[in-house]
């Protein structure tokens, strides 16, 4: 692949066809990449160290925190909206490759219906990608983290069956979780303004 294709796929995905679309890479790349960059990785980075119960053992720290975070307990869940971030760019990413290697203009894009289709179909993947994410982030996160929560802890025998456990900086997870799903919402709506935007800017270039 020649520098001329890099460059164009760089424009590209800088850069889309549309008003809100360059808008959203704004959005996207500035605000909601910086806000988890910081802040989740503050919030969640350690919270596996912090996850105490009662008794304050290790195995049942460790065991309890497997439980109350069933995915993953060993990653940070700031990984998962990272790769969220990264799954939701790639069919843009595809498209504006795909571009680069045809040497298709931005402007072009809208003018040709081909072009227009093909662009409009990885706006609605990407929405799709989208709503995937929000609804695994409400079955496996929910939408409010509580300050303790009692671990089932009687398979690991003894005299404890039910374990009560401290949350870390519960409020912050909470207000977190709320700005990711907040973050999830503007962009789905931003994507379907954007077709809206193809759909507009095409029938006036069909009328002139």
């Amino acid at each position: 692949m020649s520098l001329n294709y890099i460059k164009n796929f760089y424009e590209g995905c800088m850069k889309p066809p549309t008003v809100i679309g360059q808008f959203h890479t704004l959005f996207f790349g500035s605000v909601r990449m910086f806000f988890l960059g910081v802040l989740g990785f503050a919030v969640y980075g350690n919270e596996a160290q912090h996850f105490s119960c009662d008794p304050d053992k290790r195995e049942i720290n460790l065991f309890c925190y497997s439980q109350f975070r069933p995915i993953t307990p060993q990653v940070s869940l700031s990984v998962f909206w990272a790769l969220q971030l990264v799954i939701v760019l790639v069919p843009g990413a595809i498209f504006h490759l795909y571009a680069a290697c045809k040497s298709i203009n931005q402007e072009c894009i809208l003018q040709k219906p081909i072009y227009s289709v093909l662009y409009i179909l990885s706006v609605l993947l990407r929405i799709s990608l989208e709503v995937i994410a929000f609804w695994l982030q409400t079955r496996l996160f929910g939408f409010q983290v509580k300050p303790l929560y009692l671990c089932d802890a009687g398979s690991l025998g003894g005299k404890f069956t039910i374990v009560q456990c401290m949350v870390p900086e519960h409020l912050e997870k909470t207000i977190f979780l709320i700005a990711m799903y907040t973050f999830t919402v503007i962009t789905m709506v931003l994507c379907v303004a954007e077709i809206f935007e193809i759909i507009f800017r095409r029938c006036f270039l069909i009328r002139q």
